[in-house]
């Protein structure tokens, strides 16, 4: 007879294998990572053209073209005609070009764009379906890749389909659209032509193609713009060249989302456009995908936004003027629409600087591979009639400058600001190879250095003394450059509303002996830029981060200094770097290094942190609410968001309140439905600082989670995570270190990852 004593241990043991069980189950069991990105999809560094007069001239992405649908003239020629031709339309009464009309920068100039049972063309078509959205330009659709507002396609072919067949659109049935072309001798043949094959040529899926080859050929690239970034400085007004430094200026950040040479980019964004009275909510990119967000849109391009009025994805603006004064209120945020873009956060312009921004747009006009509008079509049905566009008239005054021959080119010379003159007068004067030198004074100016291979250089006083950039608190910026090969240095600049320095989308960025204060959001700001050394730099007061790179590669900061300010040194979305020898102290964040979504460069990567000071970093958080350095807890000597594969190392870090180094998830301050980068900090190793007196009084942000202060705190996330500090205080209070074997972490981030399921 089995006793119960025997049934109990083997009760016991039956319990302590499938605890053994369990555990090698979850020590097999990979850690989940984020999707790895490949290298040409980080979307981080310059663009800009290599040789080039100035940094403005960048490169075009690659045509969207898929390898089984190469272009051919052929093609192209069949797409034109079919663009044009009603035939594709169930009652013969819609053609593409009816919507997307030539003349209306491939838009309509309505609203809302009017389909089945409509009759006339352009803002004069009435009757029929009116459709939900303001249509789209076509100009340079060929870049994309999301089409449509919402992003629902991602192929022209594919997003050929659904105005074909949309029974409010053209509501074509496809094998009656076949059909009908194959009893076209004409179209048969051209099928053949492009596609091979004879009558069997014709197919829906050949239309597509045929329609989406043409489509690619509608490239705009010869703007006043980019004569102007092709080194034809007489190609801007004034006023567009006011409107241009405008545009790239950290004061209404523009340049954020509708980037260069597209002047558009593939991200959606919550703005808050108001919802059509009468009409029901648009959601957006919530609407075609699961993550997301209600009210996110697709950043459209600038490029001959001058003639595609009204604006928007609802057509709600009709002119420019209202939708700068739109993004001047905040966007939505004025009338409390919840997730409005962090790069949405309102401004104040003149009315001179207002003109100055439009007339900056209009330069961006270029309709010189405007295709021919046929004369016949193969099916013998009425084309869609050339129109005036009135806008054009206005362009044509705004745009009135002459092409001017380059300058001759020259050696390389040193030009000295004389008195009485402006810094910005000399830098005009300016050609690649030139050294500008501006002697000891203060200067209350704004400059603009567009040429590449330009140094702009302090002459100190006497005493050692910099000269002075001051923008007297009213002035935004006061050094915006794009040129590649720009260096500047001994220079003090202080009191401007949003940047100290800010290079935008260069190659080859020099920057030190600087002194910024009190200069908005950033001190001493690259962004979009490659092979960037920032050194002997020293910045307090600004109310974001005080150094700061932004979605570059190849990036060096070294031997500065940043206190006072809401982040010391930021490192924001880049690819392989190096932060060491600086010192951080009194800023409410010493270092941070993070990957943001939302933004072109999708990677933080490669990092190298070492030999750093980052102390007593215990200063109060006076950001702008609405801004993301607001989510910024006070006392971090050093956070990781999300950012991989970083090595920390032999840095001195104490006296924060909060901590001396966090490693956090995004899911920390974002939406789920924000987040489209990995949000996972992944492939870290800290090892071998000194950390000292951190984590003694957290940040009540820090403390309402639940998070004690500790040396180190780390959330749990990502894989491959490793602190080699013995002796540090921690939460948790085991972290991973480089000895464990990889079973051994799989089954402590499984159990920690369980354990904060169950009390989250």
């Amino acid at each position: 007879m089995v006793t119960c004593r025997t049934w109990f241990v083997r009760a016991a043991v039956a319990i302590v294998l499938l605890l053994v069980l369990l555990l090698l189950v979850a020590a097999m069991r990979p850690v989940p990572r984020d999707p790895a990105v490949p290298p040409d999809q980080y979307g981080a560094g310059a663009r800009s053209v290599e040789p080039s007069f100035s940094g403005l001239q960048r490169e075009f992405p690659p045509l969207n073209e898929p390898p089984d649908n190469p272009t051919t003239p052929e093609k192209v020629e069949l797409g034109r005609l079919l663009f044009f031709d009603p035939v594709l339309s169930t009652n013969n009464d819609i053609s593409c070009a009816t919507c997307h009309l030539p003349d209306y920068g491939f838009s309509d100039g309505l609203p809302r764009a009017i389909g089945a049972g409509g009759t006339g063309v352009g803002p004069n078509r009435r009757g029929g379906v009116e459709l939900a959205r303001n249509t789209p330009t076509l100009w340079n659709v060929g870049y994309a890749r999301f089409l449509f507002w919402d992003g629902r396609a991602t192929s022209l072919e594919d997003q050929a389909l659904v105005p074909l067949t949309h029974p409010d659109e053209m509501g074509a049935d496809p094998q009656q659209m076949v059909t009908e072309l194959r009893a076209i001798p004409e179209y048969v043949e051209l099928f053949d032509r492009a596609f091979g094959g004879g009558e069997e040529a014709v197919t829906v899926e050949n239309v597509q193609r045929a329609l989406a080859a043409f489509q690619r050929t509608l490239i705009t690239n010869n703007s006043p713009f980019d004569r102007y970034a092709a080194g034809d400085r007489n190609a801007l007004t004034p006023a567009q060249r006011r409107g241009l430094t405008l545009f790239r200026s950290a004061a209404t950040r523009c340049f954020e989302c509708h980037i260069p040479p597209t002047f558009a980019s593939d991200t959606f964004r919550v703005i808050g456009v108001p919802d059509v009275p009468g009409l029901p909510h648009d959601p957006g990119r919530a609407g075609v995908a699961p993550d997301g967000q209600d009210g996110a849109f697709k950043v459209p391009t600038l490029r001959n936004i001058a003639l595609t009025a009204p604006y928007m994805h609802n057509g709600v603006f009709q002119t420019l003027e209202e939708v700068i004064d739109f993004y001047a209120q905040g966007g939505g945020r004025a009338r409390g629409v919840e997730n409005v873009d962090p790069f949405v956060v309102g401004f104040e312009l003149t009315e001179q600087e207002k003109s100055d921004l439009i007339a900056f747009l209009y330069a961006l006009t270029d309709e010189s591979n405007l295709p021919e509008v046929p004369e016949r079509v193969p099916s013998g049905l009425p084309v869609v009639p050339r129109l005036e566009n009135p806008a054009r008239e206005i362009v044509a005054q705004v745009n009135s400058r002459q092409p001017a021959a380059l300058p001759a080119e020259r050696g390389p010379r040193k030009l000295v600001v004389q008195p009485g003159q402006t810094i910005q007068e000399v830098v005009d004067q300016a050609q690649p190879g030139d050294v500008v030198e501006v002697p000891y004074g203060v200067y209350h100016e704004r400059v603009v250095v567009d040429v590449s291979n330009i140094t702009l250089r302090g002459v100190p006083n006497e005493r050692g003394e910099w000269p002075i950039l001051d923008g007297q608190n009213k002035l935004a910026d006061g050094v915006i450059a794009s040129g590649n090969g720009f260096e500047m240095a001994f220079f003090q600049v202080r009191n401007y509303t949003d940047n100290g320095v800010l290079v935008e989308g260069a190659r080859g960025v020099y920057l030190h002996d600087l002194f910024a204060e009190n200069t908005g959001t950033y001190g001493v700001y690259p962004v979009h830029s490659t092979d960037v050394l920032m050194e002997r730099i020293t910045v307090t007061g600004v109310n974001d981060a005080g150094i700061y790179a932004g979605q570059s590669e190849n990036v060096v900061i070294r031997d500065s200094v940043a206190y006072g300010n809401v982040i010391g040194i930021e490192v924001e979305n880049t690819v392989t770097f190096e932060v060491y020898n600086n010192h951080a102290y009194d800023n409410a964040l010493g270092i941070f290094l993070d990957l943001l979504p939302q933004l072109e460069s999708k990677v933080s990567l490669d990092g190298k942190v070492y030999n750093n000071i980052s102390e007593n970093n215990n200063g109060e958080n006076f950001a702008p609410p609405d801004s993301l350095a607001a989510l910024v807890p006070s006392g971090v000597g050093m956070l990781i968001l999300a950012a991989d594969q970083n090595e920390v190392y032999g840095n001195v870090i104490r006296g924060n309140k909060t901590a001396g180094i966090a490693v956090f998830n995004l899911a920390i301050g974002f939406d789920e439905n924000e987040i489209d980068v990995g949000p996972n900090p992944e492939d870290n190793w800290i090892h071998d600082n000194v950390l000292e007196n951190n984590g003694y009084d957290p940040d009540p942000a820090v403390r309402e989670l639940g998070i004690p202060g500790a040396d180190i705190l780390w959330d749990g996330s990502g894989d491959n995570n490793r602190f080699d500090q013995p002796g540090a205080s921690s939460f948790p209070p085991i972290l991973p270190t480089s000895r464990w074997p990889t079973p051994v972490y799989r089954l402590y981030w499984h159990t920690l990852n369980f354990l904060i399921g169950l009390v989250s």
